[in-house]
């Protein structure tokens, strides 16, 4: 299971482009529980921004929201991998 952001942010330029790309990262996710967590927050995020009409904005929206999946994808694959680390340096 590759934990990395998908191919594919470079070409996020308008915001349905940035939901679905935000909706395919979600499928990498280890678990359920924590895939409908994100999910779920992805749809609020959208909800709360649907009224933006600056193109500086929205651009600047579509920037961090794929940082924040980076981030987000990282933190899980770290969390999954320590452990399996952390035991082998144990043997």
């Amino acid at each position: 299971m590759t934990m990395t952001p998908l191919r594919g942010a470079e070409l996020v330029q308008k915001p349905l482009q940035l939901y679905r790309y935000l909706l395919r990262c979600c499928k990498e996710l280890p678990t359920e529980n924590i895939q409908q967590h994100y999910r779920h927050a992805i749809r609020q995020s959208f909800r709360v921004h649907a009224d933006e009409d600056s193109p500086e904005r929205i651009q600047q929206i579509i920037k961090r929201a794929i940082e924040d999946a980076d981030w987000v994808m990282k933190k899980v694959s770290a969390a999954i991998f320590l452990p399996i680390r952390l035991s082998e340096s144990c043997s």
